[in-house]
């Protein structure tokens, strides 16, 4: 869709400035960062039943009251610490979402791996050509239900394969820009 700016983007990234950013600079560019991951494995939880606009908007909050996703500290966190984030109206206020942070960030403490390693491992092959429309893109995948049981039996919660694939699209591991987006096809610089 044609943004007022002139670029073509996905539909869902042209219009909302926020949205716009987020799919601009982040959606679907190759994140390998330990803490961003951890952190959309987290968000991408707090999304389920929800947009996710409601989550980006809400981000920074997230970001302050999870420690900005700092792995041990937040598997160091408590009961009191999820009864303090119950009360919280900044963030989405689900006792267990925001349990389920924890123990992901427990789980993530216990890899035998890197979380990024873990992560990438189940990335498909790339698409020969990105697809036309929305309607092409897949709600869920054999990967994606392959990586939600491999981290359902590493203790991760709230990971269900539509979640997953969800994962997958805003790290990277799959692009589902569509074609005619600038973004399509077109190398991100690796975040790191």
């Amino acid at each position: 869709m044609l943004g007022d700016d002139g670029l073509t983007r996905c539909g869902w990234g042209a219009f909302d400035s926020e949205y716009r950013r987020y799919h601009d600079e982040e959606w679907g560019a190759p994140q390998h960062d330990e803490a961003r991951l951890f952190e959309k494995v987290c968000l991408e939880g707090f999304q389920a039943g929800l947009s996710w606009i409601t989550i980006l908007r809400r981000r920074p909050a997230f970001r302050e009251v999870f420690h900005g996703f700092d792995v041990e500290r937040v598997a160091a966190m408590d009961e009191s610490d999820v009864e303090r984030l119950l009360g919280d109206a900044r963030i989405i206020r689900h006792r267990g979402k925001i349990e389920a942070t924890i123990q992901n960030a427990r789980a993530t403490l216990a890899l035998d791996k890197p979380l990024d390693e873990l992560l990438w491992s189940f990335a498909p092959p790339p698409r020969a050509a990105p697809p036309t429309t929305f309607a092409e893109v897949p709600a869920t995948t054999p990967e994606s239900v392959a990586l939600s049981k491999e981290l359902r039996k590493r203790g991760y919660r709230f990971v269900g394969p539509t979640t997953m694939y969800a994962l997958m699209q805003a790290t990277g591991i799959v692009d589902d820009h569509l074609g005619g987006c600038f973004r399509a096809s077109v190398p991100f610089e690796v975040a790191r």
